[in-house]
Parts: C-alpha cells; sequence; structure tokens
C-alpha cells in the first residue's frame, strides 16, 4: 500500500504531501495516489526535495508527455525543464493571474515546479481554485457564461518590447508568435477526469470574450478576473529551498509575487501537456 500522506492546507485547494522521494523512480501506487491527490485538491507541495533537472521531468512525465517552452531559457540537457531565473530573463509575465501556456490547443494538465535559488524573503507564489470561483457563482451568471468562449492569446503575457531585445530572442519570438496564433477556449471548463466546472479565463492571456460586444466582454471579464482570484478561492506558499509544487493546471491559476528584487530568484519548470479543454 502507499505511504502517500495528504495534508490539507485549505478548503479551496492545496495540499501538502509527505512519505514520496520525487528523485526516485515512482512506485505505481505511489504514482496513483500523488494523481488521486491533484484531483482532490489542485495544487500539491513536497517540501526537501533536492532534485535535478532530470529527475524532475522524469517525475513530471508520470503525468503525461511534457512541452518545450517556446520563450524561456532551459537546462541545455534537459529542454523540457524551463529555467525561471530572474537575472537572465524578464519574468514578470509571472507577476499576473495567468493560467500556463493556455496559448496552446492543449495546453497544460500541470506543471512541477522547483526551488533552486530563494530570496532571504518574498518570492511567494499564490493559487487560485477555478473550481470555487465558478461554484460560487450566481445562477444566472453561471447560465451567461456556459457555452462561451474566450481568445487566449501568446502575445499578452509576451509582448515584443519585452522579449525581442536582440536579433536572437526577436527571431525566437517572431517562430513563437507565428507557431501559436490566438485561439479560443471555452470560458467554463470541464475537467475531464473529475467532471467538475471551473472557469478558464485568466489576466495573463485571455483577452476577450468572443460572443460579446468589446464593452461587455471587458466587463464580464474585469469581474470574472478579480471574483476568481477572491482570498477564499486562494492559497499563498512560502518557498523553502528545494520545495517542489505539482498544480492542476486545468482548474487553477497562479500568481508569482515580484517583491523580492533586486534579490535572485531561480525556479525550473517542467510542464505537462493536457487535451483540447470543452
Amino acid at each position: 500500500m502507499s505511504n502517500v500522506t495528504v495534508s490539507p492546507l485549505s478548503t479551496a485547494l492545496g495540499a501538502q504531501i509527505s512519505g514520496v522521494d520525487i528523485s526516485r523512480p515512482l512506485p505505481p501506487d505511489q504514482r496513483d495516489a500523488i494523481e488521486q491527490a491533484l484531483l482532490t485538491h489542485s495544487v500539491l507541495f513536497f517540501r526537501d526535495q533536492p532534485i535535478t533537472p532530470q529527475q524532475q521531468a522524469r517525475f513530471a512525465a508520470n503525468f503525461g508527455d511534457l512541452h518545450i517552452h517556446p520563450i524561456y531559457p532551459n537546462v541545455p540537457e534537459q529542454p523540457e525543464v524551463l529555467v525561471l531565473d530572474t537575472a537572465v530573463t524578464d519574468v514578470r509575465d509571472n507577476a499576473v493571474w495567468h493560467t500556463d501556456v493556455t496559448f496552446l490547443p492543449t495546453p497544460a494538465l500541470g506543471a512541477v515546479l522547483s526551488a533552486k535559488l530563494l530570496p532571504a524573503y518574498g518570492g511567494d507564489t499564490l493559487w487560485a481554485s477555478g473550481i470555487a470561483a465558478y461554484e460560487a457563482l450566481s445562477a444566472p451568471m453561471k447560465r451567461l457564461l456556459d457555452g462561451l468562449t474566450a481568445t487566449h492569446d501568446f502575445i499578452k503575457s509576451f509582448p515584443l518590447e519585452r522579449f525581442g531585445n536582440s536579433a536572437e530572442d526577436l527571431q525566437r519570438w517572431e517562430a513563437a508568435r507565428q507557431k501559436n496564433p490566438p485561439l479560443s477556449h471555452p470560458v467554463v471548463r470541464t475537467h475531464p477526469v473529475s467532471g467538475r466546472k471551473s472557469l478558464f479565463v485568466s489576466e495573463g492571456f485571455t483577452t476577450r470574450i468572443n460572443e460579446l460586444e468589446a464593452a461587455e466582454s471587458e466587463v464580464i471579464l474585469k469581474l470574472l478576473f478579480a471574483h476568481a482570484t477572491r482570498p477564499e478561492f486562494t492559497l499563498r506558499w512560502r518557498w523553502q529551498a528545494h520545495d517542489v509544487a505539482f498544480w492542476d493546471n486545468r482548474v487553477t491559476q497562479h500568481y508569482a509575487v515580484d517583491d523580492y528584487r533586486p534579490q535572485r530568484r531561480v525556479m525550473h519548470r517542467a510542464t505537462i501537456l493536457g487535451d483540447v479543454p470543452f
């Protein structure tokens, strides 16, 4: 039997996991226990897990195929692991509520984030539950939103003025823009495993609700962005060295607090590809 221990952190989302060594191959019972905990709690935290990029990628690959990010630098010997290093890359796009890579036709199932270098203070990350936010909406608002779609645009979080500063950066940005044109996803997404409904719009990538007039879309999105990140739907994690977070990207959004400059912060992320939202 699995010796995985799951300790919930809030009603809306979040649990701390113990009894697992991520650096080693996962036995099937531990993998299944972690997957079930993810379905129940949406974001999981593992303390004291010093792992290499290869070990991080192996852990993440237990849950699906891995994505190679079109903009962020990666670990050369393990390109599926991207590097978020404030000394190298402008990561201000992380200091906004967002759901990862929703500019893809098949946005991420989840992501595994490993703390490599932390500031002495600051640099927390917040997560918000799209399920809790949706379930708290009034019945008339749910009826309005169900069936609507929204445009998600790569450029909203990766504008040319911040990611095209050299010839090489410009070439990478242009290739990413052409490969990832704006596309549409449901405003309310159904989780493919649990069947629960979740808000699936975020300030990071969502630009408009397609079926509404522009002014209507602007007002409704502003309302949803504020509603989805109410404190009762969120959890704030204070990182320690070698912490690992694993979240369900299908039903959450997150915000990396940019409150530690000029200190440096380095994180490694492995992103797990998902399926077409419905």
